[in-house]
């Protein structure tokens, strides 16, 4: 026998996708603009409402993809939202979620959405509380960045180790000594150096790398710790 929810109060859910890139030199982040009421014309993360059909991820996916046209990224459900005043047209419940992309990849932005990159450092003011969504996702990356090696997913499938030892300084903020970073990556065995070179930095060019996530996984299989 079915229960019958019809005298329960009914909630509109939502997600919002903080969509994190890397140019090579900062860490970047997409936004929108608003196109409807309220705040229209003013910038916002990337969302959407949960179809009928949806799960959350799925929502998440859908959401990112009507954006970048890309699919199988790095996707994880940050926080839920429910203030009572978050939104002053609905009671909205908004679950966050950060993604992460390769910046320079030909990625087709979808034109309807008049998206942009911005640093991190340097974004405009958003809409709601999309600002402490995004701190939120600031505070997951560099966790996750610390602990599992989700940063190559920042990176084209070939860098150099000026490219990564760039991009873990962007999202931590920091700078590190190279012998030092280079001499910890190294440690780690989970890199497979190529006979190829970027000739853009130097004359003599600089060694391409890959990430080998087969290695990787079973070394985390044999209880390995991934921690920069």
């Amino acid at each position: 026998m079915r229960k019958d929810y019809s005298q329960y109060i009914k909630h509109l859910i939502a997600v919002d996708c903080i969509i994190f890139g890397f140019d090579g030199e900062n860490l970047k982040i997409l936004l929108v603009k608003r196109n409807f009421e309220p705040k229209k014309g003013e910038w916002s993360l990337m969302g959407g409402f949960v179809n009928g059909e949806e799960t959350l991820d799925e929502s998440a996916s859908r959401v990112l993809h009507s954006l970048t046209g890309l699919e199988n990224i790095y996707l994880e459900q940050l926080k839920s939202f429910s203030e009572l005043d978050r939104e002053p047209t609905a009671r909205i419940i908004s679950v966050s979620y950060f993604a992460l992309i390769n910046a320079d990849e030909n990625i087709k932005i979808n034109e309807k959405y008049s998206a942009q990159w911005f640093d991190l450092k340097d974004f405009p003011t958003l809409i709601f509380d999309h600002n402490i969504m995004v701190e939120n996702a600031v505070t997951r990356l560099r966790y996750r960045a610390s602990t599992q090696p989700i940063g190559f997913e920042l990176l084209p499938e070939k860098f150099t180790m000026k490219d990564l030892q760039s991009l873990y300084e962007a999202i931590f903020d920091e700078k590190y000594d190279k012998r030092n970073f280079i001499s910890k990556i190294n440690s780690m065995d989970i890199l497979v150096k190529t006979d190829e070179k970027d000739m853009t930095s130097s004359r003599k060019g600089s060694f391409l790398y890959r990430f080998d996530k087969e290695k990787y996984h079973k070394k985390l299989s044999q209880g390995y710790l991934f921690k920069i």
